[in-house]
């Protein structure tokens, strides 16, 4: 769902109540199968700031700041920290998690014109291709180590990895009930790509994480990022345990841009009469 258009659900939908998750196990799995460098993380959107205040060991900001910044205050210092619209640099933040408007002036974008985009006209194009939550529903939201169970349960997972690391997850997914995953790029303000899309959808959402993430929120160079509701979890975990099985997993072993390539296929297609190449 995009800026210009109203959003099916504020936060995403998902079947786990609080207590139904053990979220130290699915950490620990995610960890072993994909030997990840980032711990994944938990957000959750609050209706009022009372909620996530009372959210246990809950760090406020001193400073104002971009959301990439707090997510990776989570993601990299293991800190579970709640904000309100107070808390953040300005609308482009604020907007994509629902606790800024997304108002004329917003998608106008001209704070974006002639910075990231030629014209005025490119930057509102880009405004409307977002996505984003509605405005009005939520006062705060937080972030926390999805290990932690302080936000049980999430509206969304947020997992850090490297190409490699993130095929693997994605095949996990695909092992049963198979669908082609697609996903699309904003460019700047890649994060209504990744938690913006996965609060308004619902569904596994990838994102190249954009210059501000970077530059502000810690990404490194080689990392992608995915955001999910929890309930697929499981389902990702069960399906790289399936494939690992089959000798499909994490690290994947470069086999070499000369040899014969038969040996290797053998390995994993011996019993269907042929390569699957």
């Amino acid at each position: 769902m995009t800026a210009e258009q109203p959003a099916a659900a504020s936060g995403a939908t998902d079947a786990l109540g609080p207590g139904t998750s053990d979220w130290p196990q699915l950490v620990d799995d995610l960890n072993r199968l994909l030997r990840l460098r980032t711990s994944p993380i938990a957000m959750k959107l609050f209706a009022t700031v009372e909620e996530m205040q009372a959210v246990p060991k809950i760090r406020r900001p001193q400073a104002i700041h971009t959301t990439d910044q707090i997510v990776a205050q989570a993601a990299r210092l293991g800190w579970t920290v709640g904000i309100t619209a107070a808390d953040l640099v300005g609308p482009q933040c604020g907007a994509v998690i629902g606790l800024m408007p997304q108002d004329a002036d917003w998608l106008s974008g001209q704070r974006m014109a002639g910075v990231w985009f030629e014209t005025i006209q490119d930057s509102a194009a880009h405004q409307r291709a977002m996505d984003v939550v509605p405005h009005g529903r939520h006062a705060a939201m937080a972030v926390s180590p999805l290990v932690s169970g302080r936000l049980d349960p999430p509206d969304i997972c947020l997992v850090y990895a490297t190409p490699g690391q993130m095929i693997i997850l994605i095949n996990g997914l695909q092992w049963s009930g198979y669908r082609k995953l697609e996903w699309g790029c904003v460019g700047e303000s890649a994060c209504a790509d990744s938690w913006g899309r996965a609060l308004v959808t619902g569904e596994p959402s990838l994102a190249i994480p954009c210059f501000a993430e970077r530059r502000y929120g810690g990404v490194l160079d080689d990392e992608l990022l995915m955001a999910m509701p929890p309930r697929y979890l499981p389902k990702a975990i069960e399906g790289m345990k399936r494939l690992a099985a089959n000798g499909l997993r994490y690290p994947i072993p470069p086999y070499g841009i000369q040899s014969d390539v038969r040996a290797g296929m053998a390995v994993s297609y011996a019993s269907k009469g042929a390569s699957a190449s």
